[in-house]
């Protein structure tokens, strides 16, 4: 969807792509660049860069790129409409015209609209007859009124009572399905409530939308919860419950839980920095996500075996993400909500002041696995410590616990460290060839995706991605290079559609950057331009370097045209013989 050159220009000089993306990422200044950990893939080494000239981003290591408003549609799964308009929300920029909505956009906003009115439904149902069960069952949880307001809590009744209403309302059918609060029936097609009979916990985001909801039955029926599916709006493994709320609590500190009822209980107790995954595993998505808000996170999951291996997986995740971690073990293996009710919010805060570190958790947890009174169950047990020390960034951190691994065991200091530096050479070799590994891969998955034709025309793919990337960076290099150089001599498809898209706007008198691409291209177009331009960044290329390349591609358009000389008529064979003839010279 095109918007005028003017409104672009103002929104990207009004949202300085350093300011926009410091909001997600910790950056620090490297030169006229800025450098952090990239949001969209895991990684220890920051490799992802921002370029404040060219209001642009480029990740060495998953290949992510493109303008500002790529890295909002991205990082907010927006369409490029919403993108757009979240910018100019940011900037108090008003948006051209309704024009500018597709159908995307006007889905997405119908979503958000039908969850606001069936969070309202839900509520309303609540304090109602109906929900009388529903409002006991949160009153026997301790929750009090003013709770049960802020986190809109509510009830949805049998019936198809949710359907009913919002047809009422005038929302329709796909409407409904779209926002995953209604279904069809695979019996008789009919269409039905997907929450019913259940209390209902409703997801709202940072920007206060209700974008999802979680509803739990009241009995010992399966399944326990129903969560809402990933939709236009909403995506599991992206969003945190309460999160709206922690944000706003300037802990900077979070407390992550394993379920809504925990986190609810613990802001009722006065811990306002509670947060929880949505109905899945932690993910390293969430982890990244922690890390705009928090410098440190406070692991709270059950003790049984699953709740231990949820905290292993979130702190894998959250050390990649750089935030120190602590874990909190509560007594006798009950939940935050549990330990609340008998002991009261100090008793549960000084657990938290307590808590042990990450290391020392994983090593307490290691100690259970071994027994400690044998030379044999020492010995292994100081093998997965010296494995699990040789993760650690810090010598110095390294060093500590070494030091009282040996005087707890009684064994060398040295000898603990230099087994310690021998497994951390083999994982640093080993995570130096897994991050090379992955960027190849991601790199190649997005030409192969984007580009195709360039894997058989390698020679050519790669003179077109350096003349284009050229191209994009120096505009006045277009005019030589369009008198020499059509654009049916470009041998693969998406890179000849790019090089007519910079010759029309050149003609038009328009501006060319990657912020005026962007409504044109999807996320992984962008990323595949953005490395045509940082190649070019890289290895700046003359006006007499721009024609270099024209020649090459024009050279091997002929080549694939003469491939197959049975089929040319006879002035063509003879003009392919006198190449043939240029080229041996």
């Amino acid at each position: 969807m095109a918007l005028p050159d003017m409104f672009l220009q103002e929104l990207i000089s009004r949202n300085p792509i350093t300011d926009v993306v410091s909001s997600y990422v910790r950056l620090r200044q490297r030169g006229r660049t800025a450098v952090g950990l990239c949001p969209f893939h895991g990684e220890k080494t920051p490799s992802f860069t921002v370029y404040p000239e060219t209001s642009s981003f480029y990740c060495f290591g998953c290949g992510a790129g493109g303008d500002t408003i790529t890295f909002i549609k991205k990082i907010e799964n927006l369409s490029y409409i919403d993108a757009v308009r979240f910018l100019a929300d940011r900037c108090g920029m008003k948006m051209p015209d309704d024009k500018t909505d597709d159908a995307v956009s006007r889905l997405r906003m119908r979503i958000l609209e039908a969850n606001r009115d069936a969070a309202r439904f839900f509520h309303r149902m609540l304090y109602s007859p109906e929900g009388r069960e529903g409002l006991e069952y949160f009153y026997k949880r301790g929750y009090t009124d003013k709770t049960i307001r802020r986190f809109g809590l509510g009830y949805a009744p049998g019936n198809n009572s949710l359907l009913h209403e919002m047809r009422r309302m005038g929302y329709k059918d796909d409407e409904l399905t779209a926002a995953f609060l209604a279904a069809r029936s695979k019996r008789n097609n009919q269409l039905y409530d997907i929450f019913q009979r259940r209390v209902i916990i409703p997801i709202i985001d940072i920007r206060g939308n209700v974008i999802a909801f979680g509803g739990r039955v009241l009995d010992d029926s399966k399944p326990k919860y129903i969560n809402t599916s990933d939709t236009l709006v909403f995506k599991k493994s992206n969003g945190l419950f309460a999160l709206n709320f922690a944000k706003a609590s300037k802990e900077g500190s979070i407390i992550l839980c394993e379920g809504y009822m925990d986190v609810i209980s613990l802001h009722q107790a006065g811990f306002q920095n509670a947060v929880a995954a949505l109905g899945t595993s932690f993910t390293k998505e969430h982890a990244l996500l922690l890390s705009r808000y928090a410098n440190e996170a406070i692991l709270i999951f059950d003790a049984d075996s699953a709740g231990q291996k949820g905290a292993q997986r979130a702190i894998s995740y959250l050390r990649q993400s750089g935030i120190h971690i602590r874990v909190v073990t509560i007594p006798d293996g009950k939940d935050p909500d549990e330990f609340i009710k008998k002991y009261g919010p100090e008793r549960f805060k000084l657990l938290l002041e307590k808590s042990a570190n990450d290391i020392e958790y994983q090593l307490i947890q290691l100690g259970k696995k071994h027994s400690l009174e044998t030379s044999d169950g020492r010995v292994s047990y100081l093998r997965e410590a010296a494995i699990l020390l040789s993760r650690l960034n810090s010598s110095i951190e390294r060093d500590v616990y070494a030091g009282k691994l040996a005087d707890k065991l009684n064994v060398s200091k040295s000898a603990l460290l230099d087994q310690i530096e021998r497994y951390r050479n083999v994982a640093v070799k080993n995570m130096k060839k897994a991050e090379l590994s992955q960027a190849i891969r991601q790199n190649e998955g997005v030409i192969r995706k984007v580009n195709p034709e360039a894997a058989s025309n390698i020679r050519a793919s790669r003179a077109e991605e350096g003349l284009l990337g050229l191209l994009i960076l120096n505009p006045d290099y277009i005019p030589a290079v369009s008198k020499r150089l059509q654009p049916d001599d470009i041998v693969t498809g998406f890179n000849k559609n790019l090089y007519i898209k910079l010759l029309e706007r050149h003609k038009n008198g328009q501006m060319i950057d990657l912020s005026f691409l962007a409504s044109d291209y999807q996320e992984d177009e962008m990323s595949y331009i953005s490395r045509m331009v940082q190649n070019a960044r890289e290895n700046p290329g003359t006006h007499e370097q721009a024609l270099e390349y024209a020649d090459i591609i024009i050279s091997e358009k002929k080549m694939l045209l003469y491939s197959n000389p049975e089929n040319l008529p006879e002035d063509k064979l003879r003009e392919m013989l006198e190449f043939i003839r240029s080229q041996k010279k």
